[in-house]
C-alpha cells in the first residue's frame, strides 16, 4: 500500500503495529548484516527503544552550535570541498580514534568543543562510512562493505558507527539539494527547513503491518507537499520557517538526531554560502 497524505502517515508512524521489514539475523560477525541486525533503525519493541536510548545518550553530550562551528571552519579549511566535513566532524566529536583499540562507548565530554579531526581518522572514516553507508540503509551486501564496517569497529562501538552511517548521505543529500536552491545571503537554517520539506534526501519509507503482513510506503515526497498541511505546497519558500514535513520521521521512531543533523549542514553551508555565487552540486 502507498501512503501520500500526511494525516495517514502519521497514522502510520504513530502505530507500534507498524514496524520496519525485518533483517537478516544470521550475518557474520563483524559484516554488514551483522551491524545492520545490531541497531535500533532495523529493530522492534523494547530492543529499539534500549538501543534508542544510547545514540540519545551520545548525542546529548554534543552541543550543536560546536558542530555547526567545526563543519564551517573545515569547509572553509577545504576550499569549499565539503564532502565528507559532517561525518568527520561527528566523528570526531564523538571521540572516535584511529587505533586498534575498539571502545564500547567512546567518552563523550560532558561539556564538549568538537577538536581539530586529525588526518588519520579523517581519512580512515572518509574512506570506510561512504563504503558501508548505501548498504546499511538498502542491505545490498558487498566484499567493499563488509571489509568498511570491519575498518570502523576497529575505530568505534556500534552505537557510534549507527550514528556515523545513519547520518551520512542523508546530510549530504540535504546540503547538496540546498544548494541547488542557494542564492547569496540566504539563511542558512531557513534553507535548510524548506529543503527537508520540499525535497527530502529520504524519499520514501516503509513499515510492515504487523496484523496483516502487508508492508506500507510512504511517500515522504507527496506527505510533505500535501495542501491540507501547506498552503501553496509546490512552491519553494523559506520564508516558512520549521514545519511539520515528516524527513526526521515521526511518532514511535523519529530520528534521533535532527538539531544535530541540521548543525552540521548549515556550518557546511555558513562557509559555502559567504562566497558569491554559492557552489553549485555538479
Amino acid at each position: 500500500m502507498l501512503i501520500t497524505r500526511h494525516a495517514e502517515a502519521r497514522a502510520v508512524l504513530d502505530d507500534a503495529a507498524y514496524v520496519p521489514p525485518p533483517v537478516r539475523q544470521d550475518g557474520v560477525e563483524g559484516t554488514l548484516a551483522w551491524l545492520r541486525a545490531r541497531v535500533s533503525r532495523f529493530s522492534t519493541g523494547e530492543i529499539h527503544a534500549g538501543r534508542r536510548r544510547v545514540l540519545v545518550e551520545l548525542l546529548a553530550g554534543l552541543e550543536p552550535a560546536e558542530l555547526r562551528r567545526a563543519a564551517a571552519a573545515m569547509t572553509e579549511e577545504r576550499d569549499g570541498d565539503w564532502r565528507g566535513v559532517p561525518t568527520a566532524v561527528l566523528a570526531s566529536a564523538l571521540g572516535v580514534e584511529d587505533t586498534a583499540t575498539v571502545p564500547i562507548v567512546p567518552t563523550v565530554p560532558a561539556v564538549p568543543a568538537v577538536p581539530a579531526v586529525p588526518a588519520a581518522v579523517s581519512g580512515a572514516v572518509s574512506a570506510a562510512v561512504p563504503a558501508a553507508a548505501p548498504g546499511y540503509l538498502s542491505g545490498e551486501e558487498s566484499p567493499q562493505a563488509d571489509a568498511a564496517v570491519a575498518r570502523l569497529l576497529t575505530l568505534a562501538g556500534v552505537p557510534v558507527i549507527t550514528l556515523l552511517l545513519q547520518g551520512h548521505a542523508a546530510t549530504e543529500a540535504l546540503i547538496e539539494a540546498a544548494l541547488r536552491r542557494a542564492e547569496p545571503g540566504d539563511d542558512p537554517e531557513a534553507l535548510l527547513y524548506e529543503t527537508l520539506r520540499q525535497d527530502p534526501p529520504l524519499t520514501a519509507t516503509r513499515r510492515l503491518d504487523t496484523r496483516t503482513g502487508e508492508t506500507v510506503t510512504i511517500d515522504l515526497v507527496a506527505a510533505n507537499r500535501d495542501p491540507d498541511v501547506f498552503a501553496d505546497p509546490e512552491r519553494f519558500d523559506p520564508t516558512r520557517g520549521p514545519s511539520p514535513h515528516l524527513t526526521f520521521g515521526s511518532g514511535i521512531r523519529p530520528c534521533p538526531a535532527p538539531g544535530h543533523a541540521l548543525a552540521l549542514a548549515a556550518g557546511v553551508l555558513d562557509a559555502l554560502l559567504a562566497t558569491s555565487p554559492p557552489p553549485r552540486p555538479r
